[in-house]
């Protein structure tokens, strides 16, 4: 298996506009769990544009990253392979599962699960121009009438994939509906190199159950943890049969909350910073007393030092 299930066989699933670097630091300050990049458009890395690379830069982080890659084109899947691994990318994703509008257009991410020989050429292109290991993640299916994750699973192994990741929905459902682990399980039966499984796991103790229940080798968590970074560590530890933290106190909160906001500014700069913590900061408090009318007096807020004493305000009220 590879090496870096030995780190953890527990990811994050990365999320545009989430799952940046800033993202990365609190959740590994929150402990063990593996960390993947945003999705870096590969036309974009090969014209250098500063946004894609700065995604795809993370080389001074001081823990593994997967960087996940999208796009269409095989030869620039191949250029992008090269640079990211420059970058210092521990390993690679190819994104073939996306559901956004924008991306299938561009017939990338889901659209691939309609297009075998060209998802095929771009992960034997992309194997071959990099010695990291490279992983695909992908769905269930298109929609119901086109279900056809086995069959993409056994093309992405034949194609020299070394893990894979299966969200248990069809792109017609996009983050509707339920997961289906049935299809999650029939992959995982179908092929030798290792599956992770991804869709509605948002505690320890589900993560375990679908864990058991698909015979896995990993899980992905995603829109569960917005709010709550502790999960991806909990999650790891309570499959490795190791202490799960409780539930966070209002102090905790507030503290990683703080130190969230001052990553996003300190990398975006503060007028930058400062617009995206806001869905950030609403995933924190969306539980909390009196929520809403903080988020709206802080959703008009662009000065980083008012945020820290309406920040400090919000929590001294509830204590």
């Amino acid at each position: 298996m590879h090496d870096i299930f030995s780190h953890s066989n527990v990811f994050m699933a990365p999320m545009a506009g989430i799952t940046d670097r800033p993202w990365r630091t609190i959740l590994a300050s929150c402990g063990q769990g593996n960390l993947i990049s945003e999705m870096a458009a590969v036309n974009a890395i090969q014209r250098q544009n500063p946004k894609s690379y700065q995604i795809a830069n993370v080389k001074d982080e001081p823990y593994p990253v997967v960087v996940q890659l999208v796009g269409n084109d095989p030869r620039l899947f191949a250029d992008a392979a090269k640079l990211v691994t420059d970058l210092g990318a521990y390993s690679i994703d190819i994104n073939m599962g996306c559901p956004v509008k924008k991306i299938v257009n561009n017939e990338a991410g889901s659209a691939l699960m309609k297009d075998l020989p060209r998802a095929a050429e771009i992960i034997e292109e992309t194997v071959k121009a990099t010695s990291l290991p490279v992983s695909v993640k992908f769905r269930k299916g298109w929609d119901n009438e086109h279900i056809n994750a086995v069959e993409f699973a056994k093309m992405c192994e034949y194609s020299g994939a070394a893990y894979i990741t299966v969200h248990g929905r069809t792109r017609a459902q996009g983050y509707s509906g339920e997961a289906d682990w049935n299809i999650i399980r029939e992959v995982k039966q179908s092929v030798k190199i290792p599956v992770i499984g991804n869709g509605d796991i948002d505690s320890p103790q589900k993560a375990k159950e679908r864990l058991d229940f698909s015979g896995v080798d990993g899980i992905m968590i995603g829109r569960a943890m917005l709010g709550n970074p502790w999960l991806l560590h909990n999650v790891h530890n309570y499959l490795h049969g190791l202490p799960v933290s409780a539930k966070p106190t209002l102090s905790q909160i507030k503290e990683k909350l703080l130190q969230h906001l001052h990553l996003l500014v300190e990398y975006y700069g503060e007028r930058g910073g400062m617009a995206i913590s806001r869905k950030h900061i609403g995933w924190y408090v969306k539980s909390l007393y009196e929520a809403k009318r903080f988020r709206e007096q802080y959703n008009k807020l662009y000065d980083f030092a008012m945020a820290q004493k309406l920040i400090d305000d919000f929590f001294t009220g509830m204590e």
